[in-house]
């Protein structure tokens, strides 16, 4: 019985949590169970599962990108800067800022692929290397309309109406931010599940050395998996831009940590005991779920990252606990 209940809870714990969490909230709260809030939660959690999908890709290739949040505050300056110094169309601002989050992954593959440096040193030296640069790049000002400088001038250019549409606006009542999200996660799915390139990243994750004896070209498979991490940053950058509408320094920041805890959640949603999307997606909705009721409930906000801890430690022990009882 003890060894069917944990598999149970292996397979649906997460969602089961989430299904309670909702009834909780909804039990308690009567403007919860909402059409108008779930879109809020959904809207909310956007930006950190594109963060995540990027985690997710470094992890199926067993590595691990701690940078994605200095290239979401990278990105952000980049396409703030672009707009409001510049007077760059929307266009221009989308496809530089997508190259820059290329750019950032593109180097770490460089560290990782071809120095041999491992994953986390070496993301972990992008992120303060990208972190700087953001800073600089912006003198450590937050970049808005038509900002005054130092000398006394002001910057020409302001954020497009176009741009702030993509975090602000809405579609037969469906944020765009949501939509692009739920294109986002089932395109990522269909590849890494039904596609041959999909699934190669899983088999070199698995085991590098047999990847490469069967003929699987193990750094460019790894390559592209950080450049697409750098690339879903950048996403998450964009719309981090185009929802408050302005260019802040460090937004990135907060978003790693609640990434990481999304992608961990995700090992536990249906048993799947690895990096994957749709658990990846499930584990934010459940943070963000978590998060807007208790602000809902008037929960003080710093205690908030310790219910998201108790969600991962609480995830994260069923899940190791059963893989492990199963290796041995």
């Amino acid at each position: 019985m003890k060894e069917k209940w944990l598999n149970v809870s292996f397979r649906y714990g997460a969602v089961v949590v989430i299904m309670g969490v909702l009834a909780f909230f909804s039990a308690t709260l009567p403007y919860f169970w909402t059409y108008d809030n779930l879109m809020d939660i959904l809207g909310s959690i956007a930006i950190v599962t594109f963060v995540a999908i990027g985690v997710t890709l470094s992890l199926i290739v067993d590595g691990f990108d701690l940078s994605v949040g200095a290239t979401v505050s990278l990105t952000t300056i980049v396409s703030a800067s672009l707009m409001v110094w510049y007077e760059q169309p929307v266009a221009v601002v989308i496809i530089v800022s997508l190259v820059v989050g290329a750019v950032v992954g593109l180097f770490n593959s460089l560290l990782i692929v071809k120095l041999r440096i491992p994953d986390l040193l070496a993301t972990l030296a992008m992120m303060y290397i990208v972190s700087g640069i953001h800073k600089t790049y912006a003198q450590g000002y937050t970049i808005y309309n038509h900002m005054q400088f130092p000398d006394g001038s002001k910057a020409p250019g302001e954020i497009s109406p176009a741009f702030l549409i993509l975090g602000q606006g809405k579609w037969l009542g469906i944020p765009i931010s949501v939509i692009l999200l739920l294109l986002a996660v089932a395109a990522v799915h269909i590849f890494l599940t039904y596609t041959k390139h999909g699934r190669q990243m899983y088999v070199t994750g698995g085991n590098e050395e047999a990847a490469r004896l069967s003929g699987i070209r193990v750094k460019k498979v790894r390559t592209l998996a950080y450049v697409a991490s750098g690339v879903f940053a950048a996403i998450a950058g964009i719309l981090y831009a185009s929802r408050v509408g302005s260019g802040q320094i460090d937004a990135g920041s907060p978003l790693l940590m609640e990434a990481v805890a999304a992608v961990f959640v995700g090992f536990s949603v249906f048993g799947a005991g690895k990096p994957n999307v749709i658990g990846t997606f499930i584990g934010a909705v459940l943070i963000g779920v978590l998060v807007n009721g208790l602000t809902m409930m008037n929960v003080q906000y710093f205690a908030h990252d310790i219910v998201k801890g108790v969600v991962l430690v609480l995830a994260l022990a069923i899940t190791f606990y059963v893989l492990n009882r199963r290796r041995t």
